[in-house]
């Protein structure tokens, strides 16, 4: 019986994959001041957003929260925040008032607000007037899919993550077929770590071929 425990990987700024594709928004990052102290962080799926705006909640001692969590009845009850923010899947808040009032808050704290989002603000819909014009007003940075030297790397340290051995044959072939994008890496390890502890069987090509029908390019 295989059940879904993981080891949780610590997000920190020392283990972030740095890469041309995520320079520009280590570089944003690292400033001290941001226009009107708000910052958007946007790009692809398994790009590294998450993990870049939870070291930089970790070294600015901000509070992280997830936009899908708000609600109205926490808008009613007013969440309030002292010092820095970092707000993840900001492109998809579950209550726009309750995100406006802690941009409003934190500005007139003088905090700083780190928001991170698959689109930016101009590509996002939000229902609020204010909220979406200073959202839009907002300095933006991306994240781009990865580049080869950082493909191989993260497809390493995906298996690392997951105490996974793979021979370096599978796992080269791994990185020669599945699409050059960090989320089919992290979706491709998660599959075949699940059906290898299921199966109680090592990672091989034949289980790749098997588990990954939809993200494995032809041989040729």
């Amino acid at each position: 019986m295989a059940f879904p425990l993981r080891r949780v990987t610590a997000m920190t700024s020392e283990r972030f994959i740095n890469g041309p594709s995520n320079a520009a928004a280590r570089a944003w990052l690292a400033r001290n001041q941001w226009p009107d102290g708000r910052l958007w962080l946007w790009g692809p799926s398994g790009t590294g957003k998450t993990h870049l705006l939870t070291a930089w909640a970790h070294e600015h001692d901000a509070t992280v929260l997830d936009a899908r969590l708000f609600s109205t009845s926490s808008a009613g009850g007013r969440i309030r925040v002292q010092g820095n923010l970092a707000i993840d899947n900001a492109d998809s808040p579950g209550d726009e008032a309750t995100m406006l009032h802690l941009l409003n808050d934190a500005f007139s704290q003088g905090d700083r607000v780190l928001m991170a989002g698959r689109l930016p603000p101009s590509r996002s819909h939000f229902m609020l007037p204010d909220l979406a014009s200073r959202l839009r007003a907002t300095a933006t940075t991306a994240t781009g899919e990865p580049e080869d030297d950082l493909r191989a790397t993260l497809l390493l340290s995906l298996l690392a993550d997951r105490q996974l051995v793979v021979s370096q044959t599978v796992t080269e072939w791994l990185w020669r077929h599945l699409p050059r994008t960090g989320n089919a890496l992290v979706s491709a390890v998660e599959r075949l770590d699940e059906a290898a502890l299921a199966r109680k069987q090592p990672i091989t090509r034949a289980l790749a071929l098997e588990m990954l029908p939809d993200l494995l390019t032809p041989e040729g």
